[in-house]
């Protein structure tokens, strides 16, 4: 196993549609072990292969207190309701935090590490958000896409949610950065 790079925003390969995997074989069991080595030493609770750069539909998810697993050419099946998320974040665009909207209810069709069809279910929970998440990464999209205005759109001063600011009051070039491209994109 090893740790792999995470890819950030502005990066090509995280606004490409990922292929769908063929086979789920040995080098796809070896690439989810990184992938789940690289989202907990990232602090993670979802990783996407085009996070490190494999444009593959592979998601880790890795649940507080759960183990973590694979879904492999996940697809969202249903998705009902709505709820205002507040402070969702990404590996990929850190230091930064959003307000978007989110299923209540997600269920996902996929592939297990033994190539058998799993459907998950989650309902107003993390589970619910990291699924929707993840699956947009596989589809070449990002959190950011999601956001409806700037002011959704949080700098943290830290690694505390409680800090955060509007985006509105950044101070660097790199925030700006940040900004034009999740507001071109979205």
């Amino acid at each position: 196993m090893a740790i792999r790079p995470i890819r950030y925003l502005g990066d090509p390969v995280l606004r490409q549609p990922a292929k769908k995997v063929r086979q789920v074989d040995d080098a796809i069991r070896h690439l989810v072990d990184d992938m789940i080595e690289s989202m907990y030493a990232a602090q993670g609770v979802g990783l996407a292969a085009p996070q490190i750069g494999v444009p593959l539909r592979v998601v880790v998810l890795g649940m507080p207190d759960e183990e973590p697993f694979a879904l492999i050419n996940p697809v969202v099946v249903r998705a009902t309701g709505t709820r205002v998320l507040e402070g969702e974040g990404c590996l990929s665009v850190p230091g930064y935090r959003g307000v978007i909207t989110r299923s209540e209810k997600v269920v996902v069709r996929a592939l297990d590490l033994k190539g058998k069809e799993i459907r998950v279910r989650a309902e107003n929970n993390l589970l619910a958000e990291a699924l929707e998440h993840e699956v947009d990464h596989v589809n070449g999209i990002l959190y950011v896409d999601r956001i409806d205005t700037k002011t959704d759109l949080f700098k943290l001063d830290s690694t505390d949610w409680a800090t955060a600011r509007p985006i509105e009051e950044r101070e660097t070039e790199a925030d700006e950065d940040a900004v034009t491209e999740a507001s071109s994109n979205g």
